[in-house]
């Protein structure tokens, strides 16, 4: 558990809604501080120091660090949770585990052996997979960033990690703790994901075996032993002696992939990349509340098949939540204290001497039957056989290859049904994620669902998924686990294009749209007297525009944009007047943390290959908008007791 000190004179009692209640630790970039939110829930604030925010370097690196960790899929690790980068006290805020770290474990209480070991293992690997499959070198991988939390281990500090270049390398300065950095982070030669898979090996053999096996007295000792040793790796169980084995090669290309260190730990072909549903099951393995591990398959739940087996469940099998679990069972709120450490004049910089102690869906499948139907009876006289059961969605999918996804259906551009088919932003962002959850388009039924049905639809199985938007006290009131969002939408205006309102200040005394159960209308009252002019929906509202009878529309901008997108007519505009935010997130049964960390997965692979780019244009690109590119802060995938 790290040490937490007292606040001291002249720290801040508050940065933005986090309550300050003491220091984690400091760097040479800023201060962690410990916080808690208005809901009471604990996270580490990272503030730049006062000498650096007038910096435009350090703001640049500040920044460059909350992309990074922003990037990274929080299997086995730890994500923001929010940011403020714009103001006169940039801080980050990440999530907070509450944990020993891998040394302080070991050193209390010796090496680890068995399922200790192999959870370490398989967890720390899952949580290297995800950071490299973000475009992100870690650079200081070791016992002191490996934090062992209740649900098992999470890799943290991504301070002084760097984004990969178009090479996939890495080539600035060198940096790291001397007894686990790689051969090439000495020389100076490139360093890229392969040190990382270095520093795994040395750091998995640190803790089977309590010492650092570069260690030394001194750091030209610890560098040479690097440099021109090999160790023994004796101590470790197969499969894991031959992956450290390899992964400790003094040649960076004769290394295993942190994908394929995760596929072997898991008992799956070494081959290729680990998909979504492979960094789900690696941090399922991880974590010790998970059901028991088959011998020949150490990473799955005992009795389990691959996707493909013909012995599987039938494909119509409903999703059953975990019941609630005491202590341990519950998901333990996570941060990381993201402390750079940056070398100067192309020198290595240390952490410490020695041992290296660091201080696509189908458009015509509309069937709305319940995913819960059971096989028929083949007997009348035998009662029915019980469906087969999941542990997640995420098992659902990657088992029958079938997913029944909520969506709106009354939404030109955003969610709209037609006949039999579903289309619009929100149906293509449900294709892609089912789509890295194995499922194909031909195996998406899409369903209608309001915003007064969807908790329902989930809670009785009638969906798996909902693509919508939420507020953010709907998993409280709804009792639903949400994953994102994927988007961040605002409460704007819509215009015709060439008409002289510019501001929110000129729509004063004129005709302004007030559809029936909408709140925008009181949003842009608040604050400037416009008009109201009631329609019972946006529909009407558009009418009303194109007729010359309003001159605004409020909404959620995305739907703005999307009811603008399709007229010919005139030439529309969203103001881009950012007055609230509108989160789009999908919805899952509740405590299904699992499928919510392959979902958040997904969303991030959407941003960085560029899709949501793509669909944003696809989608909105005739009306003159400017939607937002950057990935949103994603929120943590809790267990909601």
């Amino acid at each position: 558990m790290p040490q937490i000190a007292p606040l001291g004179p002249g720290d801040p009692a508050q940065l933005g809604p986090f309550v300050l209640s003491g220091r984690i630790g400091e760097g040479g970039q800023g201060v962690v501080y410990l916080g808690r939110n208005e809901a009471g829930e604990p996270a580490a604030v990272k503030l730049l120091h006062v000498k650096f925010s007038g910096d435009a370097v350090a703001r640049s690196r500040f920044a460059r660090e909350l992309r990074a960790a922003q990037r990274v899929a929080s299997f086995c690790t730890a994500r923001v949770i929010a940011a403020d980068l714009e103001g006169d006290i940039p801080y980050i805020a990440s999530e907070y585990i509450q944990g020993e770290s891998l040394r302080d474990t070991v050193e209390a209480s010796g090496p680890l052996t068995g399922a200790a070991l192999e959870r370490l293992a398989v967890g720390t690997a899952t949580a290297l997979t995800a950071i490299h499959h973000a475009g992100i070198v870690h650079r200081d991988f070791k016992p002191d960033n490996v934090l062992i939390a209740a649900d098992g281990p999470r890799v943290v500090d991504f301070g002084i990690a760097r984004i990969v270049d178009s090479t996939g390398t890495i080539t600035s300065r060198a940096i790291g703790t001397p007894a686990y950095m790689a051969p090439e982070q000495i020389s100076g030669d490139t360093v890229g994901p392969p040190a990382d898979v270095f520093a795994w090996g040395s750091t998995i053999a640190y803790a089977a075996t309590g010492k650092a096996v570069f260690g030394g007295d001194s750091i030209a000792v610890v560098l040479n032993r690097i440099l021109n040793h090999d160790i023994d790796v004796g101590v470790l169980p197969e499969p894991l002696r031959g992956v450290v084995r390899s992964c400790l090669s003094k040649s960076a290309a004769a290394r295993p992939t942190a994908d394929q260190i995760l596929l072997r730990l898991l008992g799956r072909p070494a081959s290729g990349d680990a998909s979504t549903i492979v960094l789900s099951e690696g941090a399922h393995a991880a974590n010790p509340d998970s059901p028991a591990r088959t011998p020949d398959r150490p990473g799955r739940p005992a009795g389990t098949t691959d996707s493909a087996d013909p012995a599987g469940p039938p494909p119509e099998t409903r999703f059953s939540p975990p019941s609630a679990k005491s202590g341990r069972g519950r998901w333990i709120a996570v941060i990381t204290a993201a402390v750079a450490v940056v070398a100067a004049g192309g020198a290595v910089a240390f952490s410490q001497m020695g041992a290296g102690r660091g201080g696509g869906g189908d458009p015509t499948a509309t069937s709305e039957a319940s995913v819960s139907t059971r096989p028929p009876s083949k007997s009348p006289s035998k009662s029915p056989s019980p469906s087969p059961t999941f542990g997640s969605v995420a098992d659902k999918a990657a088992r029958t290859h079938k997913l029944t996804i909520g969506v709106k259906g009354d939404l030109p551009g955003v969610g709209l049904v037609s006949g039999q088919s579903f289309s619009g932003f929100d149906v293509d962002v449900a294709k892609y994620v089912a789509n890295s959850l194995q499922v194909p388009e031909t195996g998406i039924t899409f369903r209608r669902v309001t915003k007064g049905d969807r908790a329902r639809a989930l809670a009785n199985g009638d969906v798996d998924l909902v693509f919508a938007t939420y507020a953010y006290d709907d998993n409280k009131r709804d009792g639903v686990t949400f994953a994102g969002p994927y988007y961040v939408a605002h409460t704007d205006v819509l215009v015709v294009k060439d008409s002289p309102i510019r501001k929110l200040d000129d729509l004063t005394g004129r005709p302004v749209c007030a559809p029936l159960g909408s709140d925008s209308f009181r949003v842009v009252q608040a604050k400037v007297r416009a008009t109201p002019v009631p329609a019972k929906d946006y529909s009407e509202c558009m009418n009303k525009l194109l007729a010359g009878q309003v001159d605004a529309i409020p909404g959620d901008d995305l739907i703005l944009a999307g009811f603008a997108d399709r007229e010919t007519s005139l030439e529309l505009a969203v103001l881009g007047l950012d007055l609230t935010d509108q989160r789009y997130s999908v919805g899952l049964p509740r405590k299904d943390a699992r499928t919510c960390e392959a979902v958040r997965s997904a969303i991030s692979r959407m941003y960085d290959d560029g899709t949501m780019k793509k669909l944003l244009e696809s989608h909105f690109s005739r009306v003159d908008f400017h939607p937002e590119r950057d990935i949103p802060v994603m929120l943590p995938c809790r267990q909601e007791s």
